[in-house]
């Protein structure tokens, strides 16, 4: 049960949550949550976006920060703050010590450091909390509130200011929340978050994580949904949670959690619930779009309270259900674990809305399945079992592919594990190009100001112009690996590798 002490100054601090603070109002040119808006698209209308920049002399580079030793999140900007998630191998404050999950919090403008989420790594079991691989998931902004899963399968809604202006509750337990269960609670200072609420998804959804934690909070007026990442054991032969949901709704303005998937996502996953759900607005309805650890893409109505409170959870009800296998396995699928032939699928990546159409990549898994691997195009504007009916098209990737689509005029941008980058048409699944990028790529393509930007495993780092026709912009290489996808925001390029968090700006000088 969420920890919690109630105060009269703390109850009207908690009400205020379900609303946006007017001390602080949006820009357009804030990336506030992962891909555009709700669509979860990799693009930005961001212009003046240098072609290419040199993090050794500075050239273009606005300012560039130390964080971790591994970093897997995408960088958030929003009201003139950067958030990025990272480990705690360079620890910002000295009472930190130790393997932990970090969300850090930069000033835009200067790259200063401001503050951060410490959480400790859940212990016994490494496939629960992968050793250094720190906090994964990307944070969600609005107004005056950051909302984050962390590495620990907890929901926090945070002040976007942190610990700066002191502890405005109603969690007051953070000294206890930032320390190892067998260690002594810390004492919260300035440069720590500052957490409104928490909502522990292992106590109160019953859902066991594996070796990470990659979720992104989607908002939805007064409501959260996100992916529980929900998965196998530690033995991978099968799921330890199986009745457990793989999505789930969330009061914003307390984190009580309100209602849940039933479509048995979790029975089929072949290792975990990562994909983050997305939003639209379709044929008059609004609907949730999620792409399940089994394989199959679901689009659920949007939830809405009931008229007489119940304790029990809310089922969400699902409008149309597409699985993108069909021919898998789907009786004993982890008898398939190692399986590099034959295996289910399973999405890691993000499904991406757009003008009626979802594109999401699938197939099977990086580590543990077939090395096969698809883009496919799903027509979103229909209902029921559309398996047999909602197929547009279906492209072939090379091997896997954990990245999020980015769909722009007419045009569908995708990196894969085979370290190719592919521009497809989006009416037709035609391509036009491939581009070898020389290195496994995590990474999704972001499209910006005419070019694609993306990096690789090997750090590399490419620049394509996003056309018909295959241009290599510029390339060069950083000063480690690139996992995270980079994000444009007012007239910036954040770009983030395992170490370092640069703010690339055309005409900027290091600092």
């Amino acid at each position: 049960m969420m920890q919690q002490q109630f105060s009269l100054k703390s109850i009207c601090l908690l009400l205020s949550c379900a609303f946006i603070s007017a001390r602080h109002t949006a820009t357009a040119e804030d990336r506030a949550q992962w891909g555009e808006r709700n669509s979860r698209n990799m693009v930005s209308d961001e212009k003046g976006l240098p072609d290419s920049f040199d993090v050794t002399t500075g050239q273009n580079v606005k300012w560039s920060v130390e964080i971790g030793s591994e970093c897997y999140a995408t960088p958030v900007v929003a009201q003139g703050k950067v958030f990025i998630g990272t480990n705690n191998e360079q620890p910002r404050d000295p009472k930190h010590q130790g393997d932990r999950g970090v969300m850090m919090c930069f000033n835009e403008a200067d790259g200063k450091f401001l503050w951060q989420l410490v959480v400790p790594k859940l212990e016994n079991d490494i496939y629960l909390d992968w050793p250094r691989a720190g906090m994964c998931s990307s944070v969600t902004v609005e107004g005056d509130r950051v909302y984050v899963a962390t590495n620990r399968d907890e929901v926090v809604c945070l002040d976007i200011d942190g610990m700066t202006d002191g502890n405005d509750g109603p969690y007051q337990d953070e000294g206890r929340h930032m320390s190892p269960g067998d260690q002594p609670p810390l004492e919260a200072g300035p440069l720590d978050a500052d957490i409104i609420w928490l909502q522990d998804l292992r106590k109160e959804a019953g859902v066991r994580p594996h070796d990470s934690v990659h979720a992104s909070v989607l908002i939805d007026g007064p409501y959260l949904y996100l992916n529980t990442n929900n998965g196998l054991n530690s033995k991978h032969d099968g799921v330890e949670k199986p009745e457990a949901p793989a999505l789930v709704v969330l009061d914003k303005a307390t984190g009580k959690l309100l209602a849940r998937e039933n479509e048995g996502i979790s029975r089929g996953t072949f290792h975990s619930n990562w994909s983050a759900p997305g939003l639209a607005d379709i044929q008059g309805k609004r609907l949730i779009l999620f792409g399940g650890g089994n394989g199959v893409c679901y689009a659920f109505e949007s939830y809405k309270a009931p008229e007489t409170p119940s304790q029990e959870l809310a089922s969400l009800k699902t409008a149309w259900r597409f699985d993108c296998d069909p021919t898998a396995p789907k009786e004993n699928i982890h008898t398939y674990i190692r399986n590099r032939q034959v295996s289910p699928s399973n999405i890691k990546s993000t499904a991406v809305y757009h003008d009626g159409d979802l594109f999401v990549t699938v197939g099977g898994d990086l580590w543990w399945g077939k090395n096969e691997a698809w883009l496919q195009c799903i027509d979103a504007r229909r209902t029921g079992d559309i398996t047999g009916t909602g197929l547009k098209w279906k492209y072939p990737l090379d091997h896997h592919c954990l990245s999020t689509p980015s769909v722009r005029d007419g045009l569908v941008f995708v990196a894969d594990c085979g370290g190719k980058v592919h521009c497809v048409d989006a009416a037709t699944g035609k391509p036009f190009w491939i581009h070898d990028a020389g290195g496994e790529m995590w990474a999704s393509t972001l499209v910006a100001d005419g070019k694609i930007y993306v990096g690789t495993r090997r750090g590399k780092f490419w620049v394509l112009a996003a056309d018909r026709t295959k241009r290599v912009i510029a390339s060069f290489q950083l000063e480690s690996p690139v996992v995270s996808t980079c994000v444009a925001a007012n007239g910036t390029l954040f770009v983030g590798t395992m170490t370092h968090l640069h703010a690339v700006k055309a005409g900027g000088g290091s600092q």
